[in-house]
This record gives C-alpha cells, structure tokens and sequence, in this order.
C-alpha cells in the first residue's frame, strides 16, 4: 500500500507521455492529411480545371438582372408621369436624364472582378436614355433636336470621363456603342444632321485616341462605320435640289463640306499616327475605312460643292499619292511590318492613275502614265524593288488600255484594218519596249516576277507586230490596192518572221517571255490559218502561208532547245 502513491505517479507520468505522442502524431499527420488528398494530387498533375459556374454565379447574375429591371421600371414610371401631365414636362426630362447618368456612374463603379454588372447597368443607362429622348424629341416636342444632341453629348461625356483611364471597360463600350446608334437614328428623324454628325465625329476622335492603347476595337469599328453611314445620308439628301427637301435645313457649301473633311482628317491622322509613330501594323478594318472615307469626301465635294470640279479631285490625288509614296519608301520599306509598306504602295499607285485621268486631258494623261511606268521601272531596278516594278507594268497597261494599242493591234492582226493609229500608240509601243529592256532578269526567277517581264514584253510585240503590218500595208498601197489575200499573206509573213525571231532572241539572251510570246505567235497564225487565209485567201498565196507556217513550225522548236543547250553547256 506505501508503493500505491509512487505507482499511480508512474502512471500518470506515461498516460502524459502517450497523450503528448498521440497528439504529435496527429499533429504531422494532419498536414499531409491537407496537402495529399487525392483530389490535390490530380490537380496537380492535370492542372486547374475548368471553373464550372458556382450557384452564388447564377444568384449574382439573376440580382443584376433584377437591378436593370427595377432601373427599367423606374424609366416607364418617369414615362407616366409625363404622359399624366401631373409635373413639368421638361422637370422630368431633367430627372430622367440625371436618373440615366444614375445608372452610367454605377455602371463605372461596378465591380471590376466581373464584366456583366458594368455591360448591364450600361445597358440599362443606354435603355433609359435612348428611348426617352426619342419620345421627348418627337412626341412630347419638349426638346428641340439641338437640345437631344446637347443631352446625348452630355451622356456621352460623362460616360467618356468614368471611363478615360480604364483600360478596357465593357461599360464604355457598351454606351458609346448605344449612343451612336442613337445619334445616327435622330439625325435621321430630326432631320438636324450636322449637330448629331458632330457629336458622332467627336466620338470617333475619342476612339481613335483610346485605341491607342489595346482593346476597343469593336465599339472604334461601330462608331466609324455610323459616322461613315451619317457622312452618305447628308450626301444623299443635299446632292437633291432644296425644293425637294423643304423640311431640312439649308446648309451652306461650307457647312455641307466640313463634315466630310473632319471625318477623312481624323481617320488620316490616327491611321498615320498608329502607322509611322507606334510602328504598329494596319489593319483590314482601318484600310478599307480609310479608302471609304476618301470616296465619301470626294462624293461630297462632287456633289455638294458647286465648284469643286473633277480636276480638283484630280490633284489632290496626286497630293495624296505623293504623299503615300514617300511614306512608303520612306518609312515602311525597310521596317519589319511589311503590310503597311504594301498597303500604302498600292494606295499610291491607285491615287496616281486617278489623279493623272482626272487632272489631265486624256492624251496627256496616257502620256504622263506610259512615262510614268519607264520612271517605275528605272527606279526599281535601281533600288532592286519589285512593288514598283509592279507599279510600273500597272501604269503601262492602263496606258495601253486608254489609248486603245490592245484594239489597234488585234485589228491590225486580225481584223478590219485601222485607218491610222495615234501618237499615243506609239508612245506606249516604245516605253513598253524600254521598260522590258530596263527589267534584270534572273534564273529561277519566281512565276510573279516572270509574269512582270512578260506583260511589257507582250505590249511590245503586239504593238511592234502591228506597226509593222500596217506599214507594210501602207508601202504595198502605193503601188497596187491590197486585196484581202493580200492582208492576210502579209499578216502571216510577218508573225511567223516575228515568231522566228522572238525564238531565236529568247536563246541567245536566255529571256524566256520571248520563247513563250513565240510559242504563242505559233498558235495565233494557225488560229489565223482557218478563220483568215483559207477563207479569204487566193489559192496560191494559202500556199504561201502554209509553207510559212509550216517552217515557223519546225524552226521555233528548233531555236528555242538550241538555247536550252547553250545555257545548259555553259
């Protein structure tokens, strides 16, 4: 019994011992317990799954949901008040637009975690306003239409300075979307065009300053296309004379003129600032807007302005041309964005043929393009370019086009022979001939690069071909009256002696356009065989010009693989 003291003392000094092992086990287990579970371990083999949408989600959307439409109710209430005549009329137009700015500022200060609630309440605003100055403006006639643009500008501003320094805010997008459309709806019915024209040209300014920083490209495209949609209303309804339009206002030339030339000034300039200051590429959207509204000015000044003429039109093409030649040798050839060097290249070839049609009598035009491709093609063998060889061979065959040399030499060759031909026919004849001198060739040249050399290559046979058979005509005249025999002898003479020579040419200076305009002069004189000389001809000179085609036949082969050996033992 004197041990029982000593004994329970032991006891209780292990039963303290188990219990502290028993909770440090339970203490080392509990963690790996927390971070071992199988669920943690697949996640971090598989990674984070799909955030499938939570029932506090679904809650929260269905309360925003509710919130726009308690807002919406609290518009139709303001709607009754006003149709009762139990207040002001104006008094609630003020409360309804401070209860829309209402909803745009909680727009702003929505949570940003979530892009519903901002969209929403934007939304909300947009609903409010929209319908109520419509109803203020054309039924209740308590605003006049300069007032409803006054109110959407305000709605407007206020929605641009909550949302200036956000990045990209879906309630901006959303009211400025909403606004336009309403701007461009009023102009319509209001029939106040130049005030909601202005509110849409200001707006389009603000986005083209916010893109300037990512994001915001739908709500730029929708604002740009409405005020390019306003831009062809006021065209289409100023061009009719004012005793059809007696409910619009008159506008002067320069009221008519200034909208335009702001919409084309602030397009021109952020495309210019994006391009040549931030280096940034050009887009397909900002490409086709900019040619869209350069028509929409040119169609105003055509239109709307007495006297704007089309040869005005015409150098300020050629202005605008130079200018997008020197921005695109200047500053995006060398750059590592290409499609800008590309785009403004083509838009300067463009705005040069205009320009020279449009300011030029049509001879000199011809002129100055034939001389203009020479120029093209000097320059680009210089700077090894091949864009402005292109160019180039585009002017040549508008040239060629205009001054009819395709028509000459077909009807020279095979049809009803042309009386003379104009000087400009011969001039196009020898600068095609110089621009395809001028061109360097290289083997195992790509097949766009091969199709450059032959297109003036072939305006310049065709040309040569014609020329000739037409002074050969002209010397045959003088002596006896050619008959038709004795056009189609000579047409046949001549192509296959043309033929022979481009084939043998092509060998010795290894141009191959050459061998390929000879294969093609080959068929052209059988083609011409059946639908000219057996039908026309006399017996013995069909004869003839079976034998000369014949020979033609087996020598242009000939030549041609004599060149292929050459080249091939050297």
């Amino acid at each position: 019994m004197n041990d029982l003291p000593e004994t329970l003392e032991q006891l209780s000094a292990r039963v303290d011992a188990l219990e502290r092992r028993v909770r440090d086990l339970e203490q080392g287990s509990a963690a790996p317990a927390r971070f071992e579970t199988p669920a943690s371990t697949a996640a971090a083999v598989l990674g984070p799954g799909p955030e499938l949408p939570s029932g506090e989600q679904v809650t929260g959307a269905f309360l925003l949901l509710g919130k726009s439409m308690l807002g919406i109710a609290g518009a139709y209430l303001l709607r009754a008040l006003a149709e009762s005549g139990v207040l002001p009329r104006l008094l609630i137009a003020a409360v309804a637009i401070a209860y829309a700015i209402a909803w745009l500022v909680a727009a702003s200060r929505a949570p940003s975690r979530t892009r519903l609630a901002p969209a929403l309440y934007a939304a909300t605003s947009a609903l409010i306003l929209a319908p109520m100055l419509w109803e203020l403006t054309m039924r209740f006639h308590v605003l006049a239409p300069i007032a409803s643009a006054a109110v959407l500008a305000l709605f407007v501003a206020a929605t641009t300075v909550l949302g200036w320094k956000k990045e990209s805010a879906p309630d901006f997008v959303v009211a400025y979307g909403a606004a336009a459309l309403t701007a461009l709806v009023l102009s319509i019915v209001t029939h106040e065009m130049i005030a909601f024209f202005a509110l849409l040209l200001a707006m389009l300014a603000v986005c083209e300053y916010k893109f300037l920083r990512p994001g915001l490209q739908g709500v730029r495209m929708l604002v740009a296309a409405t005020a390019d949609c306003a831009a062809w209303f006021l065209i289409v309804i100023y061009r009719n004379p004012a005793s059809s339009r007696t409910d619009y206002p008159a506008l002067g030339p320069a009221a008519l003129a200034i909208p335009a030339t702001l919409l084309l000034a602030i397009t021109a300039t952020g495309i210019g600032f994006k391009t040549a200051a931030l280096k940034r590429r050009i887009s397909v959207f900002e490409t086709t807007q900019c040619v869209v509204v350069f028509l929409l000015w040119v169609l105003t000044g055509l239109f709307l302005l007495p006297h704007f003429s089309a040869r005005v039109v015409g150098v300020i093409c050629l202005l605008f041309a130079a200018a997008c030649y020197g921005a695109a040798y200047g500053l995006f050839r060398h750059s590592a964005e290409l499609r800008n060097f590309h785009v403004f290249a083509l838009w300067s070839a463009a705005l040069c043929a205009t320009g020279l049609f449009l300011s030029l009598p049509p001879s000199w035009a011809i002129a100055c393009l034939a001389l203009s491709s020479i120029a093209s093609a000097g320059i680009a063998v210089r700077i090894c370019c091949s864009t402005l060889e292109c160019h180039g061979i585009v002017y040549l065959g508008l040239a060629a086009i205009a001054c009819g040399l395709l028509e000459y030499s077909f009807r020279a060759l095979a049809g009803a022979m042309p009386a003379t031909a104009a000087w400009t026919v011969f001039l196009v004849a020898g600068c095609a001939l110089v621009c395809y001198v001028a061109a360097r060739e290289h083997e195992d040249e790509r097949w766009q690069l091969q199709v450059l050399h032959l297109a003036p290559a072939l305006l310049a046979v065709c040309a040569v071909a014609a020329l000739t058979v037409h002074g050969a005509l002209w010397l045959l005249a003088i002596r006896v009256t050619p008959g038709v025999f004795h056009i189609a002898f000579i047409r046949t003479l001549i192509l296959c002696a043309l033929a022979l020579a481009l084939a043998f040419t092509g060998a010795r200076w290894h141009r191959a356009e050459l061998t390929r305009i000879a294969y093609a002069a080959v068929a052209f004189v059988a083609a011409k065989l059946v639908f000219e000389d057996l039908r026309h001809g006399h017996m013995g000179f069909i004869a003839a010009s079976i034998f000369l085609f014949a020979l033609t036949l087996i020598a242009v082969p000939r030549l041609a693989r004599a060149g292929d050996r050459g080249q091939t033992t050297n």
